[in-house]
């Protein structure tokens, strides 16, 4: 099973890739899609073309994006819903057979490093370490796969569960 996920952001949206069996999440590839300047429509149309391609090239048969979260700033928030909807177009338009699932901020925080409120260093970090990965990780790459390991988590607790009670 392979699992996108997706760290939307106008102006940095990353993405990682991960192979989920039985037995082991394997890293595939990460990256992040950074928009050039000008408009917030032109930004908008490089996320929907970029994660096509993104999404054409690895086949995944389930997305995983973050959920948007209000913080202090409405204007903010807004760019980033509508960042994520194209991010999320893209999905619906290369992968018509895909599933997706959201999941806010908190539980992938949670899922990947046990606590909700961790810092980006600390994500980080547990994203190497649980993929065994070496060398520098950008930090929204990181948070992409950290949203496919969120899914992952989720998707194989679910399994076992299923296992042992029969459903």
């Amino acid at each position: 099973m392979r699992i996108v996920g997706i760290d939307p952001g106008s102006r940095a949206t990353g993405f990682g890739v991960v192979d989920v069996d039985r037995h082991a999440i394997v890293y595939v590839a990460s990256g992040c899609i950074r928009t050039a300047e000008g408009t917030h429509v032109a930004r908008l149309e490089e996320i929907f073309h970029s994660m096509g391609e993104v999404l054409n090239q690895y086949q995944p048969m389930e997305v995983a994006l973050e959920k948007v979260f209000m913080h202090r700033n409405a204007d903010s928030a807004i760019k980033l819903g509508q960042a994520r909807s194209a991010a999320l177009c893209a999905a619906y338009g290369v992968l018509s057979s895909a599933q997706v699932y959201e999941y806010a901020p908190r539980a992938v925080k949670q899922a990947v490093t046990g606590y909700g409120a961790a810092e980006k260093n600390q994500v980080q970090i547990m994203v190497k370490s649980l993929l065994n990965l070496d060398g520098a990780l950008n930090a929204d790459a990181a948070d992409a796969l950290a949203v496919a390991l969120c899914h992952a988590h989720g998707r194989r607790a679910g399994q076992a569960v299923a296992r042992v009670t029969g459903r």
